[in-house]
């Protein structure tokens, strides 16, 4: 009896020693990012492998990072419709969520009073989640819009990213917009190289976003 309760002792004394946080970052759950947008997320017309949450997580993962990014693009979804969707399709569980929404808006011609409504809800909803970062990718008007659109249309992210104080991503297409080769034949739509090109530049936000809610590299 006096051996076992040695042996517990010295168990019990030596636990300290070797706290949670020390675990091994390859022993952890993965960092669960959330990609919510439309056809631009979704990889419209892209093979598999090469949508823009499947190339982000590539990409991050080749620098160090733990992460699954879970696609949840619908083609054609304006921020009504991401607003509508956004309870089921992004979980309380996701660690940060980049909310790309507006193109849609845009080339509908839609009020950017509403689209401007829509995200602020949008915003509202996930950064009342206590465990969840959030980026905002920005979009702009096409010219054939109109100055008196753009000028109302595209303040509107930098402004909420602004008063939310959530990490921002100016313009999600910034280097692939009216690019042929980085186009499908639509020139609206990202080809596998284009998506490449958003994930090379959106990747140094994507780590600040990460470094906000204590999430590095491993290693």
């Amino acid at each position: 009896m006096r051996r076992y309760q040695y042996i517990l002792s010295v168990m019990t004394g030596l636990l300290p020693v070797f706290p949670m946080s020390v675990i091994p970052a390859s022993a952890q759950s993965p960092v669960e990012i959330v990609a919510f947008g439309d056809s631009l997320t979704a990889g419209y017309g892209v093979g598999p492998g090469e949508a823009f949450p499947d190339q982000l997580q590539s990409a991050l993962s080749d620098k160090g990072y733990n992460v699954s990014v879970i696609n949840a693009g619908v083609s054609g979804d304006t921020t009504t419709g991401g607003l509508s969707r956004l309870d089921w399709s992004v979980p309380e569980t996701a660690d940060l969520v980049i909310v790309e929404l507006g193109a849609n808006d845009a080339l509908r011609g839609i009020s950017p009073d509403l689209t401007r409504e829509n995200l602020t809800q949008i915003l509202d909803r996930l950064t009342a989640r206590p465990d969840t970062g959030v980026l905002l990718a920005g979009m702009q008007a096409p010219p054939n819009m109109g100055g008196d659109f753009a000028a109302r249309f595209n303040p509107i992210f930098g402004e909420l990213a602004e008063s939310y104080d959530v990490t921002f991503y100016p313009f999600f297409l910034d280097g692939v917009a009216s690019i042929n080769s980085l186009n499908q034949a639509d020139y609206m739509h990202p080809n596998a190289e284009g998506v490449a090109e958003i994930v090379r530049r959106i990747v140094p936000d994507v780590e600040k976003a990460l470094a906000k809610i204590g999430v590095t590299p491993a290693g």
